[in-house]
This record gives structure tokens, sequence and C-alpha cells, in this order.
């Protein structure tokens, strides 16, 4: 399965860049399509994978919490496109962007679902973060970036 890793430019794209965000994180716990996007969207870097037939098939958010730190929020697959090393490339392309704005650790609240996910790339859970919607139990992980 061949895809693209870029960043939304227009607003059609970042229109199917949210849509696919409520979809994955929202929708499924009956929160109103609008309730994916926050007040610092446009502080933030964000990437998508895009398909052949350009669908977004992916989305992630990197947002910068200090001069040293930055956190990963907001990613998302298409449930038909998971487990195809997309969330992988999403989040190398995040990374590389932190490490070229000189930010030298990585955050995360991880569903509990995705813990195993970051571990493989190399994140360490630091504790029990947050239980969102009463239900998804959040994990704070945590990755220092090497030069």
């Amino acid at each position: 399965m061949r895809f693209t890793i870029k960043q939304p430019q227009t607003k059609e794209q970042f229109k199917h860049y949210y849509h696919l965000r409520w979809q994955q994180l929202r929708a499924p716990w009956n929160q109103p399509e609008g309730s994916e996007v926050d007040a610092i969207e446009d502080q933030c870097f964000h990437v998508m994978a895009v398909n052949d037939n350009n669908k977004i098939i992916g989305v992630a958010r990197l947002q910068f919490n200090s001069n040293n730190e930055a956190q990963i929020r907001y990613m998302a697959i298409d449930n038909s496109f998971q487990r195809q090393g997309i969330g992988r490339e999403l989040v190398k392309t995040l990374e590389q962007y932190a490490k070229k704005t000189n930010h030298k650790n990585i955050v995360l609240d991880a569903r509990e679902a995705a813990v195993t996910f970051y571990k493989k790339l190399g994140y360490k859970v630091i504790n029990k973060s947050y239980l969102l919607f009463d239900e998804i139990q959040h994990f704070r992980m945590t990755k220092i970036l090497n030069d």
C-alpha cells in the first residue's frame, strides 16, 4: 500500500483532515463534529497520510509545550488502513520535525490500545494520565530524541 506523508495546505485538505480526526477519535463516543479541534491548531505542525487516490487516511499533530518539549496529539488512522505502517511514518515525520526545531523530548497521552504501538517506537510509559469520556484510559509516554 503506497501513501505519502505531507502537510495539509488548503482549506479543503484541513476540512478532510479534521473530519478523519473526528471520525476516529470523537464520533464513536457520540461527540459532536467540531470537538476534535482546539484553540491552538494554528500554532501546531500538522501531517497527514494520503493514499494514491488522494484520500486522507491518517492524521497527526505536533504541538510545542516548551523550547525543549513537543507533544504528539490527535493521531488517527482510518480503520481500513491500520497496521500498514502509516502511524509509524507519521510519528517518524513528527519526530524529525521536532528535532529540526530543536525539541529534545516528545510526550504524548496514548490510549490504552495504542501503548504497545508507541513502545515499539521507543516511547516509555511514565504513568496513567487521564480517562477520556469516562472510559478511555490514557497513559503519559515520553521519548528523548537523539541527534
